[in-house]
């Protein structure tokens, strides 16, 4: 019997190695990108490597998503697709698929957005029979149901029902969620109620940032100070203090706490709060503006524009104060 050739044997598993290195460089390459929001450097990179490697499904699926940061829907919706047809017993990818269609649903006319909403709704029930535990597809089928008119399928019933499934898996996602839909149905105290329940049992900054905005939503700047407050205290987090001077700012309410807070803001300021600051600095000449120091008004604006000079509602501002 002959021998096998130890040099091919070793030529061959260096091969396979390499093959397999420059697949996983690959991917990372792109997982960075990604990470970077350089999305075209991610979509090349897995063009190029699918080139090789038509049916790497990782591959395909990054590339989907490179398209859909970069909103090229029928891109994005074209990569998902493969994967659905390729593993039909995979919720994600029904999901992915959903939400591609969904995001170009709400980018195109409403006539036309009426004729994939159907698959749309499919792709997420989908995902949801396939995964139990799936709580994303759960999530986009009660902001569905909720915002689609009666006439095309939206129900606050089957909204309801999906929020019902969120809370049998996370409490604080189902409480979320049935405030989400109270509040689109104009039952505001039952919207307040499941907020609060996502307060005492999560307590995350989310689940704060949630009644708040409900509460600017009912136009309630108070309570919506009050909770901003109470998040800050427990979280310790920079970016709460913009939030309290934000309102305060807008509704012309507890200037000097406004003031102090923007102040605060600005003093800790970090690349991590999020918001610029030249939008803390915005917020200080509103609150000078309603105190009627337009001196002091006009240097805050001329900071917010020295920072980020084509934004319209800073160049509006300055028009106001001007006219003081």
């Amino acid at each position: 019997m002959p021998q096998p050739n130890i040099n091919m044997l070793r030529l061959l598993f260096v091969l396979l190695l390499s093959s397999f290195c420059y697949s996983q460089t690959s991917l990372e390459n792109a997982e960075a990108f990604i990470a970077k929001k350089e999305y075209v450097k991610a979509q090349n990179e897995m063009t190029v490597f699918l080139e090789s490697n038509p049916n790497d499904l990782e591959a395909i699926e990054l590339l989907g998503e490179a398209y859909g940061y970069q909103k090229k829907w029928d891109a994005a919706i074209e990569q998902f697709q493969i994967l659905k047809q390729k593993r039909p017993e995979n919720a994600d990818y029904h999901y992915k698929y959903g939400g591609a269609l969904g995001m170009k649903a709400l980018s195109i006319s409403k006539l036309k957005a009426l004729a994939i909403i159907g698959d749309v709704k499919e792709s997420f029930t989908k995902a949801a029979q396939l995964d139990p535990n799936h709580i994303e597809a759960r999530w986009a089928l009660v902001e569905l149901y909720v915002s689609l008119p009666g006439i095309i399928g939206g129900s606050t019933d089957k909204a309801l029902r999906y929020a019902n499934e969120l809370q049998n898996l996370s409490k604080v996602d189902g409480y979320l969620a049935k405030g989400y839909v109270y509040e689109y149905d104009d039952e505001p105290e039952l919207a307040e109620k499941y907020y609060r329940l996502a307060i005492k049992v999560g307590g995350s900054v989310t689940c704060y940032e949630k009644l708040s905005k409900f509460y600017e939503a009912q136009h309630q700047p108070e309570k919506a100070i009050g909770n901003l407050e109470e998040a800050q205290e427990k979280h310790q987090r920079n970016a709460m203090h913009y939030q309290i001077g934000k309102v305060c700012a807008d509704y012309n309410i507890q200037l000097d706490k406004g003031e102090k807070c923007i102040k605060a803001y600005l003093a800790n300021h970090s690349a991590q709060d999020g918001v610029p600051k030249a939008w803390a600095y915005y917020r200080l000449a509103q609150i000078n503006k309603h105190r009627g120091n337009k001196s002091e008004a006009l240097k805050y604006i001329n900071l917010a524009l020295d920072e980020l000079p084509d934004i319209e509602t800073f160049m509006k501002e300055k028009i106001v104060i001007l006219g003081l």
